[in-house]
């Protein structure tokens, strides 16, 4: 899952791993953010040539307010607005917006830009609630608030998220957004807090500590706010952090209750009404039993992924990370509840059913992955289904009812497992590539980020299939004996990663028909697809590239129609709005950086492909294309004469394509045995603009 081998070098950097958190004492916030926020208000006035300065008060568009009073539920339905970070409860990353389509995408311009001055991973997604955009910077997880037509800085809030936080954290400092509700912006700080800010104003309302740094645990992941409860969850499975969800309540961030991921049921909020789909996951404290004695205490299953909910059935829907360590030979057993998801009840926090994608994880396949929550016609019957791209290289087709499965299919090379047993639910590992002690098991697909990593998701109900940015790696791993010390990494393994077979691709873009279980169309791309998607009622499909490509795509056939070169590489999520002018607005932070790019943000040493856990060897290239970066991009359509800012970008220096391509940029090396070879069944590369070839088969590939 993450990069232990990333905090190595900071912590060599003096970034003072295992410090101590800071006292947050109200005279230190405000003085903190003070001082801060002077320094926000002056970069925004180089910034801004001839633009606004920070304010506290609204500009033009209004503010907060007008949202506040509205059900959240209603809200996000709104395509004017983004109020959460997967648009909806559903998670679905749609918008209903149409004003940019597959004939005129190609005008899309720069309308304004924005740095948050942190040059390191931008995995945040911008929110827009009544014209009012909010994005969340990586440490030290300063929020800032824009208006979303004119990109104007209305205010910045700066928690005092204490430094020793990076030295501890294993993928870089990012940080995946940020979740509104009632008036009131609520994050996570790497530190472990949850803070809830005055929408308008960006007054701090509370703030709540959820967790140690000192035990190696962080907070990276977006909220899900729902039923007057903030959801969030912790990071640290590689440092042997036992995992939890915790619930909040919205107005005093008070802690309602919490669900550790291990332990007994207590713990784990399991009762009488639990319920799970198969027998081999029901018994009494099965999150201790299936563990060698104490293991559970340090054993992972860290909820860094994304959230869902579904109000009709009050279930809130998430995953489990990873047990740790990575050597599966120091945990004997299925390892309950690591790489899980879970159906819990909103109110309470009771588990309602279970779900283990990999009992006794052995390749770091995590079950964080986002969880799509729609209503499929399968074999003449309308099912309510949740889809889960899943790390293990499975596309995961489930009743949300019961946690039955409905079908599992692989979609990227599978060498790693042999299927998953349809009666019983359990996956079925390859027992040839069983990492046993000493031994290097070599060419394990996928990789330990999964065929798809953190990155979400999205559907179009126009279409009917999901849209999924995700990788094609394969990997060299070797366990090794680890022992547990707080704080430290808790791994146990040395792990290369490579490009799987085919030509040499490591990520792509592809269009999932869930019904028929078959990939419609695919994109190749060089490096992993680490951003985020969304996808529009103009039929139009957004995502980023790690070598600084910000694409459209035809929904329905997968054709680049309209393609950007950012100052850096995309990890981050893309947003679609409405901006008081009447355009439509497309929104996604551009900054390399994360697990899969610590080699070009963290400046790693190439030539050590062990580094960042092995991810080096898959992106050795990357710094030839990218370096950090922390610009917000906004792009829209020429201005039509109906008050909006134009076709002008609004920012010092910005104009046509913002930061120019690399000159010849070498060509992509050898990234390993796998390199070469027979590409995935029925998906074909794209041509040399990165156009897709549409597939008639679309059959998935033979494990």
């Amino acid at each position: 899952m993450r990069s232990s081998e990333h905090f190595a070098i900071l912590s060599a950097s003096g970034l003072e791993p295992g410090a101590g958190t800071r006292r947050h004492s109200r005279c230190y916030r405000a003085g903190s953010r003070l001082r801060r926020f002077s320094l926000t208000a002056a970069f925004s006035l180089t910034l801004f040539a001839g633009g606004a300065l920070a304010q506290s008060g609204d500009v033009a568009g209004g503010g907060a307010e007008e949202g506040s009073g509205q059900d959240l539920q209603t809200l996000s339905q709104d395509p004017n607005q983004w109020v959460m970070p997967a648009k909806n409860y559903a998670s679905t990353r749609y918008s209903e917006l149409d004003q940019i389509n597959a004939d005129n995408v190609g005008q899309l311009q720069l309308a304004w830009t924005f740095s948050n001055g942190v040059n390191r991973g931008q995995e945040s997604i911008p929110l827009v609630v009544d014209n009012t955009m909010y994005i969340v910077g990586p440490w030290p997880n300063n929020l800032f608030a824009l208006n979303a037509t004119t990109g104007d800085l209305k205010w910045a809030y700066s928690p005092p998220t204490a430094r020793a936080a990076q030295g501890v954290a294993c993928c870089d400092v990012v940080n995946r957004g940020a979740a509104y509700d009632n008036g009131k912006i609520f994050y996570n700080t790497l530190d472990n807090h949850t803070v809830a800010v005055d929408a308008k104003t960006g007054k701090e309302i509370w703030h709540t500590k959820l967790g140690d740094i000192n035990t190696g645990m962080t907070m990276t992941m977006a909220p899900l706010v729902a039923k007057g409860k903030v959801f969030v969850g912790s990071s640290g499975g590689e440092m042997g952090v036992r995992g939890w969800l915790t619930a909040l309540d919205e107005a005093t961030g008070e802690i309602a209750w919490r669900a550790w991921s291990t332990g007994p049921d207590k713990d784990v909020l399991i009762g009488e009404d639990f319920k799970p789909p198969y027998d081999w996951m029901k018994g009494k404290d099965l999150g201790v039993k299936t563990w060698p004695a104490d293991r559970w205490k340090t054993g992972g299953g860290n909820v860094w992924g994304w959230i869902s909910y579904d109000p009709e059935l009050n279930l809130i829907y998430y995953g489990t990370g990873n047990p740790g360590p990575w050597n599966p030979n120091q945990r004997e057993g299925d390892n309950l509840w690591t790489t899980t998801i879970f159906a819990r009840d909103a109110d309470t926090g009771m588990a309602k059913w279970a779900y283990q994608t990999s009992p006794h994880d052995l390749w770091d396949h995590d079950g964080v992955n986002e969880l799509v929550l729609v209503d499929l016609e399968i074999d003449g019957k309308t099912r309510k289904a949740m889809i889960r791209p899943g790390r293990t290289g499975y596309m995961y087709v489930i009743d949300r009812t019961n946690g039955k499965l409905i079908s599992a299919t692989p979609y990227d090379t599978v060498t790693a497992y042999k299927g998953v047993d349809m009666e019983t639910g359990r996956i079925i590992p390859n027992k040839d590539l069983h990492p046993d002690l000493g031994k290097t098991v070599k060419d394990i697909c996928p990789a330990p980020p999964g065929a798809k990593d953190w990155q979400p998701t999205a559907w179009s109900p126009k279409t009917k299939l999901l849209y999924v940015p995700h990788q094609h790696l394969c990997m060299n791993f070797k366990a090794s004996e680890v022992g547990y010390i707080a704080g430290t990494p808790y791994l146990g393994a040395t792990v290369d990663m490579y490009a799987a077979p085919g030509d040499g691709y490591r990520g792509e873009f592809m269009a999932w028909d869930p019904v028929k279980k078959k990939k419609v169309w695919a994109i190749h791309e060089n490096f992993p697809v680490w951003s985020g998607t969304v996808v529009t009622a103009g039929n139009i499909a957004f995502y980023g590239t790690m070598d600084r490509w910000f694409k459209a795509v035809n929904a329905t056939t997968g054709e680049v129609l309209w393609q950007f070169r950012a100052p850096s590489g995309f990890i981050g999520q893309p947003s679609v709005y409405k901006g008081a002018d009447g355009r439509e607005y497309v929104a996604i932070l551009s900054g390399v950086g994360g697990w899969s790019g610590a080699v070009a943000a963290a400046e790693l040493d190439p030539r050590v492909r062990n580094g960042a856990l092995g991810f080096v060897g898959a992106t050795q290239d990357l710094p030839a294309y990218t370096k950090g970066g922390s610009t917000l991009l906004v792009f829209a359509l020429p201005n039509s004469g109906n008050g909006g800012q134009g076709a002008a970008a609004r920012s010092s220096g910005a104009s046509g394509n913002l930061g120019r391509p690399i000159q010849n940029p070498p060509p992509a090396q050898d990234a390993g045995p796998n390199a070469a070879g027979g590409s995935v069944p029925g998906v074909l590369a794209p041509n040399g603009d990165g156009a897709a070839i549409e597939t008639e088969r679309g059959d998935a590939p033979a494990q």
